[in-house]
């Protein structure tokens, strides 16, 4: 099973309807994926897993990932995105830096340099 139901999971039902294998279980309020009927909507007119294409909270149906340092990377990202409330830490970064690296050069070709 390469996706799980998570504790941010606000209980909406939107996934039991559109999952096309019916893979989302409900067992005392709580929701989880069959491991045995779920495809990741491989091989299926749908090019990405619906369980996680239709989740209002974004976190509520996430990857499972397959090792320990795919799980530890993905921690990671989604702890950095909450704690700087911004979804792409690394291309901020860099756009950032790009910017003020332009600006000092900006900066020193104006200088004569003898």
């Amino acid at each position: 099973m390469a996706y799980k139901i998570t504790s941010q999971c606000i209980s909406c039902k939107l996934c039991l309807s559109v999952c096309p294998t019916g893979a989302i279980k409900e067992g005392d309020g709580n929701y989880w994926i069959d491991s045995k009927l779920c495809t990741n909507c491989a091989g299926s007119i749908h090019t990405v897993p619906q369980c996680k294409a239709s989740c209002p909270t974004a976190n509520g149906c996430v990857k499972q990932p397959s090792d320990y340092w795919e799980s530890w990377f993905a921690n990671y990202n989604r702890v950095l995105a909450k704690l700087t409330k911004k979804q792409d830490y690394w291309e901020n970064w860099y756009n950032s830096y790009s910017q003020k690296f332009s600006e000092q050069l900006q900066k020193h070709q104006g200088q004569v340099v003898i």
